[in-house]
């Protein structure tokens, strides 16, 4: 069960990216996201009504709800695609790989777990690989800002998705299943947003074709209502860190997607630091080599 979860949120968040970029247009960024989790929100709670698997929920969980609609389904997703207008989507791929890294410091201030030596020694790895990734970028001087300016939404959108993942991990714990608590969060970020643009005036317009429409159904049902429901019963099966792994095959998906969609470049930098971004992951979760969890080989 494990591993078909693994693999069904690798192959379907390694190719999100490009419809978010498809996401990108005549549609104000933040009223895509409002439809985007209204409809993943409408469609979880519709299946959960009719499978009477709708579990309730006092106060404190509505509050967790409330919080991770705004990592998760908020903040993180307005990010990533204002991100995506100065740099390539599967760079921001390759930024969010760096969530293994980062679930482990939350669960420092989370859960009250150390961080080991080898989490600092691939966070380093990490980092020097990102230089290299976005060194062909960084070279031209006249989007060198524009590119920093990328690079550092995709990693506060990163830290959002994290903090996200702790919420889930709490409410798990707590015994509500992520299909309830993500029907919920989906509306709650759906809704904060949709005041946010009411507040300021960003008008709601469609954009009637078949670029947008398909891309924001496969964002809605293949990428919110399936992928991050595998993602975080991954979360609370596996744990934040384990689960997290997974993060590390999205850039070898959404890359390639990127090189034939977009026309991403692979230079001899951005393969080694691609190679470093990965190691330093891997790095990130030695301590679990040679064991099999699950029927998920996790790697030495």
């Amino acid at each position: 069960m494990n591993l078909s979860l693994y693999l069904l949120t690798v192959l379907i968040w390694g190719t999100t990216w490009i419809a978010l970029k498809l996401q990108l247009g005549v549609v104000a960024i933040p009223v895509s996201i409002v439809y985007r989790f209204a409809l993943a929100g409408l469609i979880l709670f519709a299946i959960l009504l009719l499978t009477r698997r709708l579990q309730p929920m006092n106060r404190r969980g509505h509050q967790i709800c409330l919080a991770q609609g705004l990592c998760l389904f908020c903040v993180n997703f307005m990010c990533f695609l204002t991100a995506s207008q100065w740099i390539a989507s599967g760079l921001i791929a390759v930024v969010f790989s760096t969530a293994t890294l980062w679930n482990a410091l939350n669960a420092r201030v989370f859960f009250g777990q150390k961080i080991a030596a080898n989490v600092l020694g691939g966070g380093a790895l990490g980092l020097l690989g990102l230089g290299l990734l976005f060194w062909p970028e960084l070279s031209h001087h006249a989007a060198s800002r524009e590119t920093l300016f990328g690079l550092g939404l995709a990693l506060l959108g990163t830290l959002c998705f994290s903090a996200g993942n702790m919420l889930s991990s709490m409410q798990q714990k707590a015994g509500l299943k992520p299909m309830t608590t993500n029907a919920w969060g989906m509306v709650y970020g759906a809704a904060m947003l949709m005041v946010y643009c009411l507040f300021s005036g960003i008008p709601f317009t469609m954009e009637w074709n078949t670029r947008y429409i398909g891309s924001l159904m496969y964002l809605v049902i293949p990428g919110s209502v399936i992928g991050f429901t595998a993602y975080l019963t991954l979360v609370g099966r596996m744990g934040p860190e384990r689960a997290a792994y997974c993060t590390v095959l999205f850039p070898l998906v959404a890359l390639n997607v990127s090189a034939v969609a977009e026309g991403y470049q692979w230079t001899a930098p951005a393969l080694l630091g691609l190679v470093t971004v990965m190691a330093g992951n891997v790095l990130v979760f030695r301590k679990s080599k040679a064991k099999v969890a699950d029927g998920i080989l996790v790697a030495k």
